[in-house]
Formats: structure tokens, sequence, C-alpha cells
């Protein structure tokens, strides 16, 4: 795939980097069938004064975790793995250990979902290690996952009752996918997904064999400062190294059905199986595919992912049906997690000719229904969960406050816990609203209140990259169903999973 350059493109980048500092910026746009566009600013490294530009590679970390997603639909096409089926069953290095014996098991598809009942941390004491002890410091060995994980991978929650955002998950996918084709998980990715694609700037760990590697930096009250390379342990979830370019490919092939230019790696069948909505905690959120989080701009279907290793943040988001996508890199900023993903929505939204995401001003308030919402929702898990209780803590609160309904959230920070007031967003259901989180450098959040049968609300469900629930003191969630579209406050359902095709 060619490449061209684009005025409009690095208008826009322009106001953005005016808006957010950044050591270096590479931004990429994919249409259907045409070059992609490029707009590449600062320096890849600054001692040599090396610029970004499109061959430059930077660690995208969990957009590996779609890499690895694809690794094993691919062997869910030959018939190797079920969707369905218990991983247990593949798994030759370590063993997955239930809290309680008499939960179901868990499958690939819980694992693709975040849905498996791992916790985002292995133990305790990796939350003072860095990146939550699955990272390690130069000069020390990256220790094999029979070793990391010789007592297990714990499931602290029943598969298909619980979403939590881990690598640990997507780890366990990796290891499948060298324990069934018997081949380690870089170079199964080199051979059957990297090569087709033309992505011959791709690898899965650090450092690139040709050089090209980006510095990562933080920016601090001292200006910018190198941040140490750190090494990954689960290599599966976030330990790729790519260029614009190759991603451009890769994004071509997301566009084109699992296909582009330089070959394919998927089925198109299987590639909408990805995007399609595998996990939902209430029907009016769009989900998550498998490894891929689901979205809407103005209507249209989007997909997307993020990664964030120290010193790199990265975003890629696709338009399947209108044959779009972005992407966005960079080796040092401050608030990347947070601004980067919502600059790259409003760039998506400007190719489809769509106006940026904001509240609503003409939908009225119902403060009838205000009696119903408000009350104390809980956050179900570990204090361990980490990344979970940074957003949602304990759990929030839903109040009146002056004229308006407000959620709060119960954690020492204290922005959070003064709240957010809520934002009416459906004129014709009263139990859905919006946050408005643009003073954080972020795009607008939808919340959804799910009510009981009998009519009770009982869960507050976030869409904006945690699809976290908390739910009322008194009700629990329930397994979700063979889709995992969860039914989060009934007390009467309940479902299993059903076995795939044995692996041959």
């Amino acid at each position: 795939m060619g490449s061209v350059g684009d005025r409009a493109l690095d208008d826009r980048i322009a106001r953005v980097l005016n808006r957010h500092a950044a050591v270096g910026l590479a931004v990429g746009v994919v249409r259907a069938g045409a070059p992609a566009s490029f707009s590449t600013h600062g320096l890849a490294d600054v001692v040599s004064g090396t610029p970004v530009s499109e061959d430059t590679a930077f660690r995208v970390g969990s957009i590996t975790k779609t890499f690895t997603a694809i690794a094993a639909m691919q062997l869910v096409e030959r018939g190797w793995l079920g969707l369905d089926a218990p991983v247990a069953d593949h798994l030759r290095t370590f063993r997955l250990v239930a809290a309680d014996p008499r939960w179901r098991p868990a499958t690939l598809r819980h694992l693709l979902t975040h849905t498996a009942g791992i916790g985002e941390v292995r133990r305790p004491g990796d939350l003072l290690r860095p990146v939550f002890g699955e990272m390690v410091r130069p000069g020390r060995p990256v220790p094999p996952l029979a070793a990391y994980y010789r007592r297990g991978v714990r499931l602290r929650a029943e598969p298909g009752t619980r979403w939590r955002y881990t690598g640990h998950g997507f780890a366990v996918v990796g290891q499948v996918v060298e324990d069934v084709t018997g081949v380690p998980l870089g170079r199964y990715l080199r051979r059957h997904f990297f090569e087709p694609l033309g992505m011959t700037g791709t690898r899965l760990s650090p450092p690139d064999p040709v050089g090209r590697l980006a510095t990562g930096y933080a920016l601090g009250r001292a200006g910018v400062r190198r941040v140490p390379d750190l090494q990954q342990v689960t290599a599966a979830a976030g330990a790729a190294v790519s260029t614009p370019r190759d991603m451009a490919r890769y994004l071509a092939a997301l566009l084109g059905g699992g296909a582009n230019a330089h070959g394919a790696v998927l089925t198109p069948s299987s590639m909408a199986t990805m995007f399609a909505p595998q996990y939902r905690p209430d029907r009016r959120i769009p989900g998550m595919g498998l490894a891929f989080f689901r979205g809407d701009a103005g209507g249209r279907a989007v997909v997307e992912h993020g990664g964030l290793v120290p010193g790199f943040d990265s975003q890629i988001v696709v338009a399947p049906d209108d044959g779009v996508a972005v992407m966005a890199f960079t080796n040092g900023t401050r608030g990347g997690m947070f601004w980067l993903p919502a600059e790259t929505d409003v760039l998506l939204r400007a190719e489809l000719g769509i106006a940026p995401e904001t509240v609503r001003g003409d939908v009225p308030q119902r403060p009838e229904s205000w009696g119903d919402l408000c009350g104390r929702y809980r956050l179900p898990g570990p204090l361990t969960d980490a990344r979970a209780r940074a957003m949602a803590g304990a759990g929030v609160d839903v109040v009146v406050r002056g004229d308006r309904l407000w959620l709060r959230v119960r954690t020492p920070v204290p922005v959070a816990r003064r709240g957010f007031p809520l934002h009416p967003d459906d004129p014709a259901d009263p139990d859905v609203f919006r946050l408005d989180l643009s003073r954080f450098g972020m795009a607008t959040a939808r919340v959804v209140v799910s009510r009981a049968p009998d009519g009770r609300a009982c869960a507050v469900h976030f869409d904006r990259g945690q699809l976290l629930s908390a739910h009322r003191r008194g009700t629990r969630p329930d397994p979700v169903t063979d889709r995992q579209e969860e039914q989060p406050c009934s007390t009467s359902h309940r479902s299993t999973s059903k076995p795939g095709p044995p692996a041959s």
C-alpha cells in the first residue's frame, strides 16, 4: 500500500498538537481501495534528532491483543479450536484454577471478551511492580509463562459473569495458540499474519531488528524524560512493535474482510464475527466484539482498540461499513491514554462527515424517574482490580444535586468524588445518560441504568473503553447468555456455554 500527503489531515493534526504536546506523533487514514494518508510530526529520538516517519517503529501496546485474537480465530477456522469449548483442554504449559470448582469452564469466547473471570493482576504484590507485574526492568530476564504462572492463572469470578480488562487472559490465548500449534507465538504471527499482510516491519517484541524503534518518553515538570525500555512478560497482550505503514496494511485487512492487497489472514465471515457484539452488559451499549471494543459514530458502527506502554500510546478505530479507518501513535506525551482515543474518534468522524460527539441539549430532564435511579451501586470484584478501581472506585452513587441528576464515584480522587452531571441522552428512554468528559481531554461516555424484572433500577453500565457495571445493593449479575448479552439483574436467568467442536 502506498501513501499520499493530505493537507486537510496535516491541518487537523496541527490543531491536535496545539491542544496536546507530543515528542513524536504519527497519524494515518486508510480508505478502502485507496493509498493510505499519513501525517507525521516530531522526533522518534531526541538525542539523534531522528524525525518520525511512516517507517518509524512504535510499541503498539494492547493493540497486540487484536493480533493474538486473529491468530486464535485462524485456529477456529481450521477446526483446531472452538469458541465455546473449554480452553483448559488445550493448555499444556500452565493451568486455569477456578476459585469454585462448580463454575462453568472458561472458553475462548470468554477470554477474547475479557469475561473469563481472570483478574487484572496475578497477585496483590504485582501492584508494586512495573505495569502490575507484567513487565520487567532492563537487564532482567523475562520469565517464561510456565514459570510466571507456575501456580496457575486464577479465575476469580465465574466465567461469563463479570467483565474485567486484563492482559493475563490474552496471555492465556497466546499460550493456547502455542500449545495447539507447537510454534512460538512470535514465529506463528510472523508466518501466518504479518508476512501474508505485507507487515514486514512488525514483530511481537522489541528491539526492532532494523533499528527503527522510536524511543519512549514521558513529559513532566522537568520536560522530556526517557523512560526505561521495559520488556513484557505477557507478550501476547501487548508486546508488538509496528510501523504506521504496516498498520495501514493491517487496517486495510480489517476493512477488507481479513484481506488486503498482499494476502489474507481470515475469512470475511470470521472477521465479521470479531466485529459483531459478543458481550454487552446492556443492549443499549455497543459492547465488545472478539478483542475489539465496539462503538457508534453517528449511527455508524465502529470497532477500536488502544495501546498503552510506558513511553508510548496508540489507537486504531475502524468503520467497517464505511471503509474508513484511522490510526495514531505517539512516543511521548502526557495523558495520551485519555486524549488520543478522543482525538482519533474526532478524526474518524471528520472523514465520515459526522460532527464530534457532544452531550445533547434537546432532551428534557425526567425528575419523576429520579427516585427510582438514586442510590448506591457497588462495583464487584477484588480491590486488586486496579484499572477498574481507578475508573469506578468502590462503585458509584446516583444523587440529585440542585436541578440535575449526578453520578458520583466512591473514590479518594477528588474530581471523581465530586461527581459528574448525568445529561439525558434519549428522549424515549429516561434511563440513558451521557457524561461530558471534555475537560479531561476525553470524549463523552454513555451511561445506562438497567432494571430488574420488577422494574427496580439495579445496575449502572459504562460504555467508554471500560465496560464496567456497578450493581445496586441487593442485586447481583447473572451469567451472560451464549452470545454474552448480559441480563445483569435478573435472578431467574441462567445459561451455560455450548461446547464447540473438539480440536483436531
